[in-house]
């Protein structure tokens, strides 16, 4: 008996210390907020993470998502909600690396084991020359109408009086 208490402690020590989720390597904690405590295993909480636009230099996301606590969540088995809050800003000249596609992927993140993945989407809204980005969960089986859009206007940054033209690098 002592020695299967034990068991569980330790189970249970080593599943706090697993209690985020796998993210993406490029996005950056933010903090954490708990909105759910558990007695004997980790919190469920909002977290709030940065990203970088891989194809756009000088813009960033930044998204909140739920994070579930319990054994399940710390462990990495439990699957997530597809709530997500999302805020894009420039933060530094814009500069394209390459021709873009309308609705290409700019960001993922896996939100389950195996069925679901939160992806960000970038666009072009070439008559305002306004970068638009989109938050949104898919699942394999039936998708998720939960989203969220934010909008980056293009503006010029410091002494650069050049403004790109969004238009100018859709394929």
């Amino acid at each position: 008996m002592l020695y299967r208490n034990r068991l569980i402690a330790a189970a249970l020590l080593m599943s706090m210390s697993l209690a985020s989720p796998v993210l993406a390597d490029d996005a950056d904690l933010i903090f954490r907020k708990s909105t759910v405590f558990r007695m004997l295993s980790p919190n469920d909480k909002l977290a709030t993470y940065a990203v970088d636009d891989p194809g756009v230099d000088g813009v960033a996301c930044f998204f909140t998502v739920p994070e579930r606590g319990g054994v399940s969540g710390a462990l990495g088995l439990a699957e997530q909600t597809s709530d997500v809050s999302l805020a894009c800003r420039q933060v530094g000249p814009i500069i394209f690396k390459a021709k873009v596609e309308q609705g290409e992927v700019a960001f993922t993140e896996r939100r389950s084991l195996f069925f679901k993945k939160m992806q960000i989407v970038r666009g072009c809204d070439p008559k305002r020359n306004t970068l638009v980005y989109m938050a949104y969960s898919d699942k394999l089986i039936e998708g998720s109408p939960k989203n969220s859009t934010s909008a980056v206007p293009i503006q010029p940054w410091g002494t650069t009086a050049e403004v790109p033209k969004c238009a100018d690098w859709v394929k």
